[in-house]
């Protein structure tokens, strides 16, 4: 469809009708082998054609390749008949005139990618139209607007095909890397650390790629322990052999002042309750200060937008990483992402954000950790959680690569935690899965006065 330049002249979208017949036709030389299997790999359909006629001859093109038979001219030519499609196909004399364009396919890839990129470019001279359209229309929810512009853009530059298939030479390398990186550091690991050493020897820290789910019940410390994953990674050790890496923290559920605040707390080692009271311990303010300015220099981002999709959610981490380079993204917490489409039920809502929260994971090469409720399945029958406890979608636990759990210790429970007026109890890590490693149990100290976890010492004490 032809439209109209800024000088007023009509134009037709990008395209070529001798690139189109040039394709179709190593398609039909070449028995429909080769040609049109690279097609497929290249996501080439019969919308990638420009001209009605080539359209309805890929698609017969494409029909008779799934059937398993050998393409021809006249098996082309039998098929359009049959169907009733040979008018529609440009008649007998346009399929011989595309028969005649090649003899060989030496140029198939450089015809599909020609005819490939003058698709795109159609795509986003409708996708650019219809967004102005909709800017005109759409003059109140403009951020929303902005998100769905976003998410359309992205959507067409998703749609390149990549090599996904690739020889084993190349992983291989990376793996000879990674074994003699893995020699010079000995007992360090490849990936994030959380900062509890009984974890971290056991899962080698949160590697890039991978989705790690931290479940819990409510008041069990997920926050908390998200929080201290975040320090750990955004704050560099002081022996400087770990570097501070730049994380986006999602905060569905509080405000970013109030996880400021528990961060300055927690680092400075203040009672945020006591504080809230009015009590200000002496030698605070200065501690206060200097961490403060610890965190204030420290790479960390923290978007505490409510009522996000996991689209928009990973068009905001994609933004943030393209300008920083981020090495860790923090949920808090997954059921309170919004689903895409409200009308469908809860579960499948579930399961796309489960998919999307791996997908950020896989798209943006860094670990994605993020925090999920359990339901009351091991409350009610008073036993320890389990992967089946995982609210609302059996999704989560097969997306993860990571699912951490926390329980109270075996010999303790609510009740008891209740009374016992220690600032400090003991919570159990359960790895209940690691798709690259074993499973185990590891025990934190969590300090209710601090919330903020440690680690476990056999005597009691932290290390």
């Amino acid at each position: 469809m032809a439209v109209r330049a800024n000088d007023g002249a009509l134009r037709s979208p990008p395209h070529s009708i001798e690139l189109e017949q040039a394709l179709l036709g190593c398609c039909i030389v070449d028995g429909g082998h080769d040609s049109v299997s690279l097609c497929i790999q290249k996501r080439v359909t019969a919308e990638s054609f420009y001209y009605p006629a080539n359209q309805v001859i890929f698609a017969e093109i494409y029909s008779i390749y799934q059937r398993g038979i050998p393409i021809s001219e006249i098996v082309l030519r039998d098929s359009l008949v049959s169907g009733g499609k040979l008018v529609a196909g440009g008649g007998g004399a346009y399929l011989a005139q595309i028969c005649s364009r090649v003899d060989i396919c030496a140029h198939v890839n450089f015809f599909i990618e020609r005819v490939r990129d003058y698709e795109l470019l159609r795509r986003i001279i409708a996708t650019a139209e219809g967004l102005v359209a909709g800017a005109y229309e759409n003059q109140e929810d403009v951020a929303q607007f902005l998100s769905l512009a976003e998410e359309k853009i992205f959507a067409i530059s998703g749609d390149v095909s990549q090599e996904s298939a690739q020889h084993i030479d190349v992983p291989m390398k990376q793996a000879i890397q990674n074994f003699q990186s893995l020699l010079q550091r000995k007992d360090e690991f490849i990936g994030v650390a959380s900062g509890f050493k009984d974890l971290d020897r056991l899962t080698g820290g949160f590697r890039p790629g991978e989705m790690t789910v931290v479940a819990a019940r409510p008041s069990m410390g997920k926050t908390s322990f998200a929080l201290n994953v975040a320090e750990c990674a955004i704050l560099p050790s002081p022996n400087g052999i770990a570097k501070a890496v730049p994380t986006l923290f999602f905060s569905l559920e509080m405000s970013a002042d109030q996880l400021a605040m528990r961060l300055l707390c927690g680092r400075a080692g203040v009672n945020v309750q006591r504080l809230r009271d009015g009590y200000i311990p002496r030698g605070f303010q200065s501690d206060f200060l200097h961490v403060s300015q610890e965190f204030r220099s420290a790479p960390l981002w923290i978007d505490d937008a409510s009522n996000l999709t996991i689209l928009e959610m990973r068009a905001r981490a994609r933004r943030l990483h393209s300008k920083h380079r981020l090495g860790l993204v923090v949920i808090d917490y997954l059921q309170l992402i919004s689903g895409t489409d409200s009308k469908v039920h809860r579960e499948q809502q579930i399961s796309e954000i489960s998919r999307g929260v791996k997908g950020m994971a896989k798209e943006l090469r860094l670990p994605v950790v993020v925090l999920s409720q359990l339901n009351r399945e091991s409350e009610k029958e008073k036993r320890r959680p389990r992967l089946s406890d995982l609210r609302e979608s059996g999704s989560i636990e097969q997306d993860a690569d990571v699912v951490l759990i926390f329980a109270r210790s075996q010999d303790g429970d609510e009740e008891s935690e209740l009374v016992d007026s220690s600032p400090e109890v003991i919570r159990e890590l359960i790895v209940a899965k690691q798709r690259n490693g074993p499973v185990g149990t590891v025990r934190l100290l969590f300090d209710r006065s601090l919330t903020k976890f440690a680690n476990y010492r056999d005597d009691g004490g932290t290390r």
